[in-house]
């Protein structure tokens, strides 16, 4: 881009900020509804709700109470959800079988959520964590996360929540060549239309803590996630996960986490310019939170300038727990 020399006073850079329609007509990025994914928590049962002390506003869902919840964030919006298992700890084995069972709470909440709202996306995580009695996202031997034998796993897990009616399946497990076996599976399997959004830079960060309550697993969890999640001083090897996960047949990729990597971010979208989506994490959520609790920041304020930073980084969009509060301000106008 030319630029040409601009001074003072003929160039007043605060014309262009002078009244609240001039700014939205000048502004370079917009944040929509549309930009919008619901991250939930579903747990057994029949009209129960709870909720998570370390995630203040969000909830855990029984399955009938969910289908009520995704069809309020469908009115105000919201193209998709996805969706979380609090699994049973009795289910919970070193096999993780219960992950591709055709009735597990996953399966049975995304059946729920077709039948009523059959316009409405829907998301499913693949990783092992809600099902491995050990806490981790792949198999476990000793010390060892076994990554090959994970594979056959994923894909079973895949092909499960494809038949149960998933749009979009989220590998978020950080195993070696998942991409190309689940696709491969998956089309074998007869579903060559369901969409793939890799967690394709996935960090082993401190701010998933809250999921990790939400979801169960911490508790259980073995040690950590750093063999098979990034490390949070890296960049280029990002790109190197991307371009990996694009080759094996990802259709959409993903930076988690969201807002302390947004250098990852803007890198991914400008590098490869297919679907680039951003979680905006448990961690990055409950900070938000806490601090609009204690009074030091306007929590609404905040929110929607955190969401927006993600467009402006590239995203095209963006999956949060503040997703319901951002639509209720956007349509509201």
């Amino acid at each position: 881009m030319i630029q040409t020399a601009r001074t003072f006073p003929a160039t007043r850079m605060r014309r262009n900020r002078r009244a609240p329609w001039l700014r939205r007509l000048v502004a370079e990025n917009k944040l929509s509804t549309d930009d919008l994914i619901w991250p939930v928590f579903v747990i057994d049962g029949d009209n129960t709700r709870q909720t998570i002390e370390s995630m203040p506003g969000v909830e855990r869902f029984s399955v009938d109470l969910l289908v009520d919840a995704a069809g309020a964030a469908k009115e105000l919006g919201i193209p998709a959800v996805c969706l979380f298992p609090q699994t049973s700890p009795e289910v919970k084995t070193p096999d993780a079988r219960e992950a591709w069972n055709p009735d597990n709470l996953v399966c049975r909440a995304v059946r729920a959520i077709k039948a009523a709202h059959p316009d409405l996306g829907i998301m499913c995580d693949v990783a092992l964590d809600p099902y491995n009695s050990d806490g981790h996202d792949g198999l476990v031997r000793g010390d060892e996360i076994l990554n090959d034998e994970t594979l056959e796993i994923l894909c079973k897990q895949a092909v499960a929540q494809a038949q149960a009616g998933c749009d979009i399946l989220g590998p978020s497990d950080m195993m070696d060549g998942r991409i190309a076996a689940m696709r491969t599976a998956l089309d074998e399997a007869g579903f060559p239309n369901t969409v793939i959004m890799s967690y394709a830079a996935k960090y082993a960060s401190g701010l998933y803590s809250p999921f990790r309550d939400a979801v169960g697993s911490g508790g259980v969890l073995k040690g950590d996630k750093k063999t098979y999640q990034m490390n949070p001083l890296n960049s280029d090897e990002a790109i190197h996960e991307v371009a990996l996960d694009i080759n094996e047949g990802t259709d959409m990729v993903m930076v988690k986490p969201g807002l302390a990597y947004l250098d990852v971010l803007q890198r991914v979208k400008s590098t490869f310019g297919v679907p680039t989506y951003a979680y905006h994490v448990s961690g990055e959520y409950a900070m938000l939170q806490a601090a609009a609790r204690n009074g030091w920041i306007d929590y609404e304020i905040v929110m929607m300038e955190s969401l927006s930073c993600f467009k402006r980084a590239g995203a095209d969009g963006i999956l949060s727990y503040c997703a319901l509060d951002a639509a209720k301000i956007l349509k509201s106008g």
